[in-house]
């Protein structure tokens, strides 16, 4: 609504600047004219630019709408004060300005004067809230430990979160979230709800049970969270693809972007935005095996050589067993040998441990 408001301001105002400017210009320019019809001529030229120029301030309206809304409260607060104590000090110094005697025809100094100082010093004191602002906490609730922590930098809030459709799908997130490990909110943009519901409508059965899966992770996770996910409207029209709005997205939010999506993660890191990829958390919170420690592992098929067995770990690292073969189908404790990390995976080499003590 205030889109359309903004804009349709505009329009009035540039048709009614076109529509009476007429009355500003030289007689002699117009004498041979006809006014009416140079009248409605200017009227439409003042809407066409009334128009664009609404269209610039509406989406600059809302860019700076969506940056305050990701703004932290003390950013905002610091900045406030910041800019009312610039204000203050600018006027306080334009005072005696005004009480010097300045011919008629320089009187334009004075409001000149007055405007440009007001801005710069109003700019300043919100600059210097962003670096000060912190401090102002202490003054509120002194008392508060983490109230002095922010103030002192020691303690950081934690950055919204921009999830991808990937990390949607695979629901890992979920877990995370349910764990506590995941910290901050969670924003899911729109575009990324409507590639879901595309997927899901695929005439493709992998595909359309993919995106029913992901359509339901979000339902649970809206209703296990609901304080902490929210459905962002942002769109870029100009972007075609959904990892490049992602990625404006999470710049213009400064928002860390989590994904499982390889190559989303290579651009984003290009274009400096953080990435949290799950894949490799998982990667890293896999347990290490030494030669020596025993695992318990089911022999579920035979290997390459004659007498090996092959088993999986829960988190799917294959497990070659010296004379497992024997072992088929059973449960066996295995003493690990060695392991070995491939561009594949890890591999874990082991003997069954009668075996290995004999």
């Amino acid at each position: 609504m205030i889109d359309a408001i903004i804009i349709f301001t505009f329009i009035l105002a540039g048709a009614g600047t076109g529509f009476h400017g007429i009355d500003f210009l030289p007689p002699e320019a117009i004498a041979n004219l006809n006014i009416q019809n140079l009248r409605w001529v200017t009227l439409g030229v003042g809407s066409v630019v009334g128009l664009i120029a609404g269209l610039i301030v509406q989406n600059t309206y809302r860019r700076i709408e969506t940056n305050i809304r990701s703004m932290p409260l003390e950013t905002i607060l610091g900045r406030a004060v910041g800019l009312v104590f610039g204000l203050l000090v600018a006027n306080l110094m334009l005072a005696p300005l005004f009480l010097i005697p300045i011919p008629d025809n320089f009187d334009f100094i004075k409001p000149l004067t007055a405007i440009l100082v007001s801005i710069i010093f109003a700019y300043s004191g919100m600059t210097l809230s962003d670096t000060h602002g912190r401090a102002l906490l202490r003054l509120i609730n002194p008392n508060n430990v983490e109230s002095s922590l922010l103030a002192d930098g020691t303690l950081r809030t934690a950055s919204a979160k921009v999830l991808d459709t990937s990390t949607v799908i695979d629901g890992r997130i979920q877990t995370l979230m349910e764990t506590g490990f995941l910290e901050g909110q969670l924003l899911i943009p729109h575009f990324v709800i409507q590639e879901l519901q595309t997927i899901a409508d695929s005439s493709n059965d992998q595909k359309r049970v993919r995106g029913r899966r992901g359509l339901d992770i979000l339902n649970n996770m809206r209703d296990q969270f609901s304080d902490r996910i929210t459905i962002h409207s942002a769109d870029y029209e100009d972007l075609h693809t959904v990892d490049a709005k992602l990625v404006r997205l999470a710049q213009e939010l400064s928002c860390t972007l989590i994904t499982n999506d390889y190559n989303l993660n290579k651009v984003a890191n290009l274009q400096q935005v953080e990435v949290l990829n799950i894949n490799d958390l998982a990667q890293a919170l896999r347990p290490t095996y030494l030669p020596g420690d025993l695992i318990e592992i089911k022999v579920l098929k035979e290997g390459k050589e004659a007498s090996q067995g092959i088993g999986y770990l829960e988190d799917g690292t294959m497990v070659v067993i010296e004379e497992g073969r024997e072992y088929l189908g059973k449960q066996i404790i295995v003493i690990v040998t060695s392991a070995l990390q491939t561009s594949a995976g890890r591999m874990i080499f082991a003997r069954h441990e009668a075996i290995a003590t004999v």
